[in-house]
């Protein structure tokens, strides 16, 4: 709302830009600190507005379970009853009520299926159509509003790519189409599922990325180009900064590798101990470290071997790619320097330092090759922020490295860098770029000390294009890692089947009113049972139609097969990748592989009552045991409904009364 930039390792923009929406329908400002879980909500937040839309995913979701159950040929009551499901289920609508992004993703998770059964049974009847066309990028739109908004989605988006490519597969051996045919329907495929959904993700980073214009406290873990693309910050200070490094320049080095923090190249006066903790000497050199603040002692000055000056000449004589380079430190004089000397915390690396000369025989090694990683010819110039260098060691071939580890106390716990000389692939913690920059135009040791500290004059802009800004922010979300200690709350995903979790969203101050994240118990149960029933049936049936036995008519095998693939299959790339991710989990994660197993559950009774009741009298048992079902989960919803909605002052015997697990916990270990 502030138009401030943040990174948010959770997923991609879309959904956060969706409540921000509503936000601003609403009126707000923006200016309400969002750092408490049941903080009381200021006059000026507009609660209603910002709810709206997760409540509307989470209505809309019920319709549209009944329509994709109807899509894919099932009975009304089957319909009926998995939009029941989907609106007694109180984890569903728990969810849906409060600012959180499950419910739209499930909405779209729904869309993306409904829409691509739709599209399928018009693929039957009328091809090429306007509705045919309709359905077909409706579902490449839900796929990339599913992913935009948490990547949980690419799991729906691979399930339905998945079935597509099957489809598309019959489609290719189909001898009533002609090959033009055929190839107009995969490219319409290609298009549909894959070029649209990569534009509007696209799309949806270009809206985000103009949004937030402005600087924020989530600068520091990007790159220097980055920062300087965004009003304030860093681009105030490097505003009007030479472009072109220059012999002479005075320049900050910032490491593009950014971990365990952003830090800058740095010196000091103090030295290395002579001898270390662990008994191994050094060459008790000025210590060259990388520091995470900006420093005055971050300053160095790029001079040429050949030169005693350490002023810009008019004109400038640009650094390019290739060329041997001195860096002096600014407010010590010493060179960069590195040796045959183990690193201090790193052994197999080289210490670095700047050079103190100390009349033994241990001579200055201070030249480096200037590497630039990111050039597009062999003679590229040296550039403020957009040129990503190596600085190589002539006499060794060490590589200038953040080696990431913090130094002792004697080194003011900095971070240390070393000369690698084992690694010669790329790495970005090898890899430097210019931040601030400025043309040394004092030869003397004072006045320099005076320059460093004030500000440029020059004006010069440069912008990241759009591209770049984005391939980088994708990256830093990918890789960025959110704290991953252990809540109070978390849980395993095994956990989440047997439903032995919770949340407690809300508590009110004075009264016992609460909200939880609580399932339906049975809902739960009774879907994972269905799962284990379909999985069961498919099998024998499988393994029947391979002694030629088919059981079921081809239609219904081929509705029956449809429908496990989609439910059963999203609730399995829903659920199993959580089992090899190591990234902090809690309840809210199963919720759309939950979505997907209710609506199997249904699906599983009509086959049940359809094509295992032999007889009138069966069936009718049958169907007398599923209404009783929906009637005892109906009954357990309403039950947990003061949890659900919050709305209910409990007394301590009405929460002894719905902690039924613990109780039943407790019996089973008396006996």
């Amino acid at each position: 709302m502030k138009r401030i930039f943040f990174l948010d390792g959770s997923g991609p923009p879309f959904g956060h830009m969706l409540l921000a929406l509503g936000g601003y329908l609403g009126g707000f400002d923006g200016n309400f600190l969002w750092n408490r879980i049941g903080a009381e909500y200021s006059s000026n937040v507009p609660v209603w507005s910002l709810r709206l839309l997760p409540a509307l995913a989470g209505a809309l979701s019920v319709p549209m379970a009944y329509q994709i159950l109807w899509e894919l040929r099932f009975s009304h009551c089957a319909a009926m009853g998995a939009a029941l499901l989907m609106l007694i289920e109180n984890a569903l609508i728990t969810q849906s009520r409060l600012m959180l992004l499950e419910s739209v993703l499930i909405f779209f998770n729904l869309l993306a299926v409904l829409s691509y059964l739709k599209f399928s049974n018009c693929q039957k009847h009328r091809p090429f159509s306007p509705s045919w066309w309709f359905w077909l990028v409706l579902t490449g739109v839900a796929c990339s509003c599913a992913v935009g908004i948490k990547y949980m989605g690419v799991f729906t988006y691979l399930l339905v790519l998945g079935v597509a490519a099957v489809h598309a597969w019959h489609l290719i051996g189909d001898q009533t189409l002609s090959n033009v045919c055929v190839l107009c329907h995969l490219l319409a495929r290609a298009v549909a599922l894959l070029v649209i959904p990569v534009i509007m993700y696209l799309l949806f980073f270009y809206v985000h990325l103009v949004l937030l214009c402005r600087s924020g406290p989530h600068d520091q873990i990007m790159s220097s180009a980055f920062q300087a693309s965004l009003e304030g910050g860093l681009a105030r200070i490097t505003q009007g900064q030479p472009l072109e490094v220059a012999y002479g320049s005075q320049v900050t080095l910032r490491n593009v590798f950014g971990k365990p923090v952003p830090c800058w190249l740095h010196s000091h006066q103090n030295t290395y101990p002579m001898i270390y903790e662990n008994g191994r000497g050094s060459s008790h050199q000025q210590q060259v470290t990388c520091y995470p603040f900006k420093d005055v002692n971050n300053w160095w000055i790029v001079k040429d071997p050949g030169r005693h000056q350490l002023v810009v000449n008019d004109p400038p004589r640009p650094v390019r790619h290739g060329d041997v380079v001195q860096l002096v430190h600014g407010m010590t004089t010493r060179f960069l320097n590195t040796h045959d000397v183990a690193a201090p915390l790193s052994p197999h690396s080289q210490e670095v330092s700047c050079y103190v000369d100390y009349n033994i025989s241990m001579p200055a090694q201070n030249l480096w090759r200037l590497e630039i990683v990111n050039r597009e010819s062999s003679t590229d110039v040296w550039k403020t922020i957009l040129s990503e260098v190596r600085f190589v060691h002539v006499n060794t071939s060490a590589i200038l490295k953040l080696s990431g580890a913090h130094l002792p106390d004697w080194g003011f716990w900095q971070l240390e860098v070393v000369g690698e000389k084992l690694s010669p692939g790329y790495h970005e913690s090898m890899v430097w770029n210019v931040e601030e920059h400025r043309y040394g135009k004092s030869q003397e040791q004072k006045e320099r000390e005076v320059e460093l500290h004030s500000p440029t004059q020059m004006d010069l802009s440069r912008n990241l294009s759009f591209m770049a800004r984005f391939s980088e922010l994708q990256w830093r979300m990918l890789t960025v890692r959110s704290d991953d200690s252990e809540h109070k709350y978390s849980s395993t995903p095994l956990d989440w089947v047997t439903l032995d979790t919770n949340i407690a969203y809300w508590l009110h101050p004075t009264t016992s009113a609460q909200i939880h994240l609580l399932g339906n118990i049975v809902i739960w149960a009774s879907a994972s049972l269905a799962t284990v029933v379909y999985t069961l049936l498919l099998f024998w049936y499988l393994l029947r139609r391979r002694r030629n036995i088919c059981d079921l008519p081809e239609d219904s095998w081929l509705r029956w097969v449809l429908a496990g693939a989609l439910c059963a299959g999203g609730w399995a790339v829903n659920y199993l990748p959580f089992f090899m991710m190591e990234k902090t989990l809690f309840l809210y994660h199963y919720l759309p592989a939950l979505t997907f197993q209710i609506l199997l559950l249904p699906v599983v009774l009509q086959h049940v009552s359809d094509h295992l009741c032999r007889s009138q009298l069966q069936r009718s048992l049958f169907r007398a045991l599923v209404v009783a079902w929906y009637s005892c989960a109906w009954h357990v919803s309403n039950t947990l409904c003061p949890l659900t909605y919050g709305d209910k002052s409990l007394s301590p015997s009405e929460l002894r009364a719905l902690r039924w697990k613990d109780s039943w916990d407790i019996l089973i270990r008396k006996h």
